[in-house]
């Protein structure tokens, strides 16, 4: 994503600029260092609550992966409760964005230092189907897990037509995972019942979806039909999160709200006229997120998900720039 990538280039340059004493920027970027570690106890709150619950229930961050360290800092230490909170660090755009093979070596560098206690997964944007099989090998070769995808499936709509690494182990643990499916997008479905049926008949170990069709939360029984593989093995499935930024058509979204009503929903979300950067530190949207009956991680936990991918980590990041 583009604006993936201006985040991941810009977030290089804070300690020298703040080193630099430039008065502007430097404001910015503490602001930007304490939204990192409000962002990183938000994530640990959301751990804590969905796993008093469920002991087993998986967490996923992903992008933005400075949150992994102190202060949000990468040479500094890893956040050591953090890296226990969670399971594995999803990343798109880290050897292909749309182009050739053009690894982001800064963000590679912070996940090599978190792939032997997280699993890495993967979601590579590729010119062109003949690249997946580079993509597939480069992230073998870091013990990662790929996503690979190309134009038509930029927005995660699409089951790709073969799995790789496929097997029939029965999959209990995110490190067990040796393929994952991102299918975010219910868009080529019309109707429920096909979109998990063709789900259903794939071999994946890891199936990432959204917990909604349309206006509808999934059912137990339909989380439950999809967590065993056409080849018999056992799978986890994952239901996508958005906890940076609000979103128009969720059942939370109230009528009267909008840009600044309430305070919290603080900047507009460049290219998603649907969502709104929030403060995610606010009570009245943590509360959406967790720890009560109609939060949306207690609706997950109460159908069955085995875990939640995270989305707009970043959002610690746009909340105080404009790139």
């Amino acid at each position: 994503m583009e604006r993936y990538r201006r985040y991941s280039e810009s977030m290089r340059k804070p300690v020298l600029f703040l080193l630099i004493g430039l008065s502007g920027f430097a404001c910015k970027e503490k602001k930007t260092v304490k939204a990192g570690v409000k962002m990183q106890d938000f994530i640990i709150s959301i751990s804590n609550y969905a796993r008093a619950q469920d002991p087993n229930f998986i967490l996923i961050p992903q992008n933005g992966e400075e949150i992994l360290f102190e202060d949000i800092d990468p040479e500094k230490g890893l956040r050591s409760d953090l890296i226990q909170a969670i399971d594995g660090y999803g990343v798109e755009e880290l050897f292909y964005n749309g182009g050739s093979y053009a690894p982001d070596d800064y963000r590679l560098g912070m996940l090599r230092k978190v792939n032997s206690s997280l699993k890495v997964m993967v979601a590579d944007y590729l010119s062109n189907d003949s690249d997946a099989a580079g993509a597939f090998q480069t992230a073998d070769a870091e013990q990662f897990i790929a996503f690979p995808r190309v134009n038509s499936n930029y927005d995660y709509k699409s089951i790709p037509g073969s799995v790789h690494n496929e097997n029939a182990n029965d999959i209990q643990t995110l490190a067990q995972a040796q393929n994952y499916l991102y299918l975010i997008s219910t868009d080529n479905y019309s109707d429920k019942g096909s979109f998990l049926s063709a789900i259903q008949q794939t071999n994946f170990d890891v199936v990432i979806i959204d917990a909604f069709f349309g206006d509808d939360l999934l059912t137990a029984d339909d989380v439950s039909s999809l967590k065993t593989k056409l080849n018999g093995g056992q799978r986890l499935v994952i239901s996508y999160m958005n906890i940076g930024s609000a979103e128009k058509y969720r059942y939370y979204w109230k009528k009267t709200w909008g840009l600044h009503h309430p305070l919290w929903l603080k900047k507009k979300y460049d290219g998603y006229k649907d969502e709104i950067w929030v403060k995610f530190w606010k009570d009245e949207w943590q509360e959406i997120i967790y720890g009560n009956d109609d939060s949306y991680t207690k609706k997950l936990l109460n159908i069955g998900f085995d875990g939640a991918y995270l989305d707009n980590i970043e959002g610690f990041y746009f909340l105080y720039h404009k790139d």
